[in-house]
């Protein structure tokens, strides 16, 4: 989905997205990789975004949830936030790194030939939202708590649709994307946050057109 900018984003929303993810194939930044020593060390404390009402979920989402189950299981007894450690931190930017290296970025429509659906990327290939799906997959196995990963799409740097993996912790939250190897807090995306699952049942929540005054197009 193409939008004009920021102010025009609550329109394109009203028609259900249309293509959200059909052209949000992205690709990695080099310059953004986090090296070995940025990885050791946590990072700073920054101020998390604020859930709004309840919001209508991705019809592709919807499906997915369908066909993967357990991939959308909510469970209230798991952490809402995730206690950083520095073991943590690098295994989170490692799993975001390797997925990105791994996949093959395609939009839905060249994949299955539709506008968008959501999917782990088991045949090697995906778009943005696959790419997501398959971390907090990754990084669910390795026991960080799945309530704390949450799905969120943005209106990215070019004005359309993307999907990104919102990571809920004790030092704010963190976005993972396929976009760039850099694990970044929400603020430094340069994007306008829309909505994202929520943390309370298994339902959508809005983020309010949250905007980032930095640009991607500056990692």
């Amino acid at each position: 989905m193409r939008t004009t900018g920021t102010g025009h984003f609550k329109s394109g929303l009203q028609m259900g997205m249309l293509a959200l993810l059909a052209l949000c194939v992205g690709f990695i930044g080099g310059a953004a990789a986090q090296t070995t020593t940025q990885v050791a060390a946590l990072p700073a404390t920054t101020v998390g975004l604020t859930p709004g009402a309840a919001a209508k979920p991705i019809l592709a989402w919807t499906e997915f949830c369908q066909s993967y189950p357990a991939e959308c299981a909510f469970d209230r007894d798991e952490p809402a936030r995730i206690a950083l450690t520095p073991a943590i931190w690098s295994s989170i930017v490692s799993v975001n790194r390797r997925v990105n290296r791994t996949i093959e970025p395609i939009t839905d429509q060249d994949h299955w030939g539709r506008p968008d659906r959501w999917d782990l990327a088991e045949d090697g290939a995906g778009d943005c939202e696959d790419f997501q799906l398959l971390k907090r997959r990754m990084l669910a196995a390795a026991g960080l708590p799945r309530r704390a990963m949450r799905m969120t799409v943005v209106i990215d740097e070019k004005g359309e649709g993307h999907a990104v993996l919102t990571l809920i912790t004790d030092r704010g939250d963190y976005i993972l994307d396929n976009k760039t190897n850099a694990v970044m807090p929400w603020h430094e995306t340069g994007y306008v946050f829309i909505k994202r699952e929520g943390q309370d049942a298994l339902a959508w929540v809005s983020l309010g057109g949250a905007s980032s005054p930095v640009t991607t197009a500056n990692r």
